[in-house]
Parts: C-alpha cells; sequence; structure tokens
C-alpha cells in the first residue's frame, strides 16, 4: 500500500527512505495538533460557561437545558420524583435498591441503583453547586432541595458505607503489560514505604517477578535512550521543517492572493452588471439568474480564505517539540522523580511489555519512526548515547 501526497510531492510506501517515513510521521502529529487545538477551543467554551454558573452538560434527573434562555431549570414532573428520592433516603429506612423499586412502582420509571447514588443522591447539583474539570462552581440553576437535606442524606450513606480503599496513583501504572500472558501489570504498596510492580494474574500464575519501582524506573529510561536524536541530526531536522513550513507559507500566501483576484473579478461583474440592469442593456430576469452563480462564487472564494486564515500556525512548534522532546527525553528522565519519570514515558509510549529481563516498548508516532532510524544508526554523526548529565550515578541505565 502507498500513500501518495500530490502537495508535497511525495509517495510514502515501504520501500520510502525512512527519512520520508519520519518527515510523513511528524506531518500526522501536526495535523493531531490541529484537531487537538480545536478540542481545546471547545473546552475553553465550556470552561468560561461554568465560570458563570451554568452547567455545560446535560443536566441531571430534575432538571432540564431551557434552549431559548441558554439556562438549566426544574423539570415540572421529574423534579418531584428526584425530590422524594432524597426525601426517603434521608429517613434511614431504606436502601439504594429499594428506592429504585418504590420509583419504579409510584411512578413507573426505571432508574439504575449507580444512578441513584452517584448521579443523583450524592450529587451537589441539587443544592446549587456542580464539578467541572475538577473544579467546583456556584450554579445558576435552582436548588432542588435543601443543605439540611442533602447533608442529612450523606450521613445516612456515611453511616452505612464502610470506608473505602484510597486509590493511590502509581507512576507507571497503566503503561506495562506481562509479555508472558498479555495481563496488565499492576502496582502495590508495601510496608508503607516500597513500591512493587507485578502481574495481575488474571488468567493464572505467570514467570513475570515482582520487581521494585525504582528499579523497573532505571530499565524504563532505556526505552528514551533509544529514541535519541543526535544534535547535529536534530539540527538538519529542523531545518528541513523550518523549509517546509516556509514553502507551506508561501504557497497558503499564493493561493489567498489569487482567491483576492477571483472575488474582485466577481463583484466587478456584479457591479457592471447591475449598471446595465439599471440601464436597460440587460433583462430583469437575466440579472437575477447571474447574480445568484456570482454570489455563490463569492461566498465559495471568502469560505476558502476564512480555510486559509484558520490553517494552524502552531504546527512546526509542535514539530520541533516533538524532535526535542526525542533529543533531550533520557536526560530529563534522569533527573525527574518517579511521577514526573511516567508522565514523560507516557508521552512518549503506548504501552510496553515486560518479562522481568527485557523490555518490549510500543511507541507513539512518530517516536515509533524516531527510534526504528535510531535502531538502525542512520544518524549522520551519531552521538553516544551513553552521555549522562551530572548527578545520577554512572550506570543508572543498564544497556
Amino acid at each position: 500500500m502507498e500513500i501518495h501526497l500530490p502537495k508535497e510531492g511525495q509517495i510514502i510506501g515501504k520501500d520510502s527512505k525512512s527519512q520520508a517515513k519520519l518527515m510523513h510521521g511528524i506531518q500526522l502529529v501536526i495535523a493531531r495538533n490541529y484537531i487537538e487545538n480545536l478540542t481545546e477551543e471547545v473546552k475553553k467554551g465550556m470552561r468560561e460557561k461554568a465560570a458563570q454558573g451554568v452547567y455545560p452538560g446535560r443536566p441531571p434527573l430534575g432538571y432540564r437545558n431551557n434552549k431559548l434562555d441558554h439556562t438549566i431549570e426544574l423539570h415540572s414532573e421529574n423534579a418531584e420524583v428526584a425530590k422524594r428520592l432524597f426525601e426517603l433516603y434521608a429517613t434511614g429506612n431504606y436502601s439504594v435498591a429499594d428506592l429504585r423499586e418504590i420509583i419504579r412502582t409510584e411512578t413507573g420509571k426505571l432508574i439504575t441503583k449507580s444512578h441513584i447514588h452517584d448521579g443523583i443522591l450524592r450529587n451537589e447539583f441539587y443544592i446549587g453547586f456542580f464539578n467541572w474539570s475538577g473544579e467546583r462552581y456556584k450554579a445558576t440553576h435552582p436548588a432542588l432541595v435543601t443543605p439540611e437535606l442533602f447533608r442529612r442524606v450523606q450521613a445516612v450513606f456515611d453511616g452505612h458505607n464502610k470506608p473505602k480503599y484510597q486509590k493511590r496513583d502509581f507512576a507507571f501504572g497503566g503503561l506495562l503489560t506481562c509479555a508472558y500472558d498479555n495481563c496488565m501489570v499492576t502496582a502495590e504498596f508495601k510496608k508503607e514505604k516500597y513500591t512493587y510492580y507485578r502481574c495481575t494474574g488474571y488468567k493464572g500464575k505467570c514467570d513475570l517477578p515482582r520487581m521494585k519501582e525504582t528499579e523497573l524506573g532505571l530499565r524504563l529510561g532505556q526505552v528514551l535512550k533509544d529514541i535519541h536524536i543526535p544534535k547535529d541530526a536534530l539540527a538538519q531536522l529542523e531545518t528541513a521543517l523550518t523549509e517546509q513550513q516556509r514553502s507551506a507559507h508561501a504557497d497558503r500566501k499564493q493561493q489567498h492572493e489569487k482567491l483576492e483576484q477571483t472575488l474582485a473579478a466577481v463583484r466587478r461583474r456584479m457591479d457592471q452588471a447591475y449598471n446595465d440592469k439599471l440601464d436597460g442593456k440587460i433583462p430583469e430576469d437575466f440579472w437575477h439568474r447571474k447574480t445568484a452563480e456570482w454570489q455563490l462564487e463569492e461566498q465559495q472564494a471568502l469560505m476558502a480564505m476564512q480555510g486559509l486564515q484558520q490553517a494552524s500556525p502552531d504546527g512546526l512548534l509542535t514539530a520541533k517539540k516533538t524532535l526535542e522532546l526525542a533529543h533531550h527525553a533520557c536526560f530529563q528522565y534522569l533527573t525527574q522523580d518517579p511521577a514526573e519519570r511516567g508522565k514523560l514515558l507516557k508521552k512518549v509510549l503506548l504501552n510496553c511489555r515486560m518479562d522481568g529481563v527485557s523490555l518490549y516498548p510500543t511507541y507513539r508516532k512518530p517516536f515509533d519512526l524516531i527510534y526504528q532510524r535510531a535502531k538502525k544508526s542512520e544518524w549522520s554523526g551519531r552521538e553516544d548515547l551513553n552521555l549522562r548529565p551530572p548527578g545520577p550515578e554512572p550506570g543508572a541505565l543498564p544497556g
């Protein structure tokens, strides 16, 4: 299979040069960055809405969105159902399962136990607050229950439930799988001091040994060592990216100029035709038909110009950051604590299989291409990958 890129004059296939594949991978990262920028703008708008006290999503049972006023209001029927759930549970005489059956019998509504528990009875939305992106906001919508009733419900929960296990964030959690049975590698905290990683054993006992987080962290540094880009190669790639960006900018400028010429020509024809209509040189029906065509051409030209203006200006910066990350990742890793090391690895890796001796990483794009090229020693003037910044002990990363 081949990928044809007419604009760049490239064909990417299995026989393409590694540098062409690398550049293509970087272009994919740029495109993904543009999509992520759009996503960030949407999230930004939602955060602004939340800051104004309006919940950006769909409200829970008992409320509804007022599309005309862009507000949230009480639902005339469901509000009474939600309020009754609070009143019943506050008595301490009913379980969540009991509430589900009572509401089903009284109203015919089927509400899951998990939704009653988390979506309603534990939800501060009903007393005029809500959480969005980890932040708590004072809402503008009306409260359905009083703070006192809400506190009574929480007290009943606290009295019925045993203390829950407090989840601990582990540096390399979710990143590792067992090479023996493809189960996830999980972490556990022992003796209030040590963190160990082991196979979950979901498919039965396997040969993967337990490993301390400190030892595992040192071994994982090798996967960053394997994507190192020498300084001279980094400079060459950044130069190529800059030239590519300059060429793309020139191309957009040329297209914009052509569109401006097209727009000016269409508007001249419209003005001239209008004068001809006033002078009686062309009939009315001809004027209306041609005007509709010209207006369509005008709208298409304006939309194309807007599209050119909205082209992501951050593509070059994103690509350069990717290359610089590959160049500096190993050095950064050696000076960081386990939590920061985990964050860095998750930027570079999709997953990493381990068997207790060796690691088998799956790199994210375009780091997989960088790894393949580094593995084949295709860098010009390749540097010694054993270089380390001052601080860590020699031999911190086993070869």
